[in-house]
């Protein structure tokens, strides 16, 4: 029986007296690209941080190859192979993009650094063009594209990305999602959490949809996309 690279087993998570999560289990292969899609203020941030531990998780088992992470620090987890572009971005806003993809291999040094910038500039060319800009005078497609790539710079086994298409012009959406697209061919896992679902489940090679902390609906992508609850919900009928 083949070991998911992560599973999240009957996971809940508080803030205070609040519970975000409620008994959560999904899992993530090797090779796949996993949407989890929902509303917003559905749980979906709180599950990616909390494979971090930012919340630690209250009840339950964060796995990674079967290792259980749910105690393990925020270095630990990134140097064992998960990296996470996140929501909102948060580039170095003073430093420039050369300088902010190599704050993205903090956890496997820069030995390789200089060859992972070029495949970097490969990947989103508006990046080479911007190399010695400073970050805060971006756009936010461009801010957008440097957070996946800084992210990308840890060659990551497992790649998570928390809403890249937020706030963002329908042409960058689509070009951001053509990239990812490239990197899921090319063997990179992905889980993504994402509120468009229409570009998320066609991306991925399955689905689950979270409503009030709680793992409602699971499938292949496809499945989801045909859905009639999910069209209704999350893709304006159509």
């Amino acid at each position: 029986m083949t070991v998911p690279l992560l599973e999240f087993r009957e996971v809940d998570v508080f803030y205070g007296p609040i519970q975000a999560l409620h008994k959560v289990s999904l899992q993530v292969n090797e090779g796949e690209t996993v949407a989890l899609i929902g509303a917003n203020g559905a749980g979906k941030s709180s599950l990616l941080m909390s494979i971090f531990g930012q919340p630690r998780i209250a009840a339950g088992q964060i796995l990674l190859r079967g290792e259980d992470i749910s105690r393990k620090t925020a270095h630990y987890v990134a140097s064992n192979g998960i990296a996470q572009s996140p929501e909102g971005r948060r580039v170095f806003p003073d430093m420039s993009v050369e300088e902010n993809l190599l704050m993205g291999t903090i956890p496997i040094g820069t030995a390789h650094a200089d060859e992972d910038m070029q495949r970097m500039f490969e990947l989103f060319p508006r990046l080479k063009e911007r190399r010695n800009q400073r970050a805060m005078t971006m756009s936010g497609g461009e801010q957008q594209m440097l957070a996946i790539a800084r992210a990308l710079m840890s060659r990551p086994k497992l790649l998570l990305l928390d809403e890249p298409s937020l706030g963002l012009a329908p042409i960058i959406v689509k070009q951001i999602f053509q990239t990812l697209r490239e990197l899921a061919k090319s063997g990179m896992t992905i889980f993504l959490v994402e509120q468009n679902a229409n570009h998320a489940l066609k991306l991925s090679d399955r689905g689950y949809v979270m409503v009030t902390g709680q793992i409602r609906m699971s499938g292949t992508g496809e499945e989801l996309l045909g859905n009639e609850e999910v069209r209704s919900a999350y893709l304006g009928g159509h």
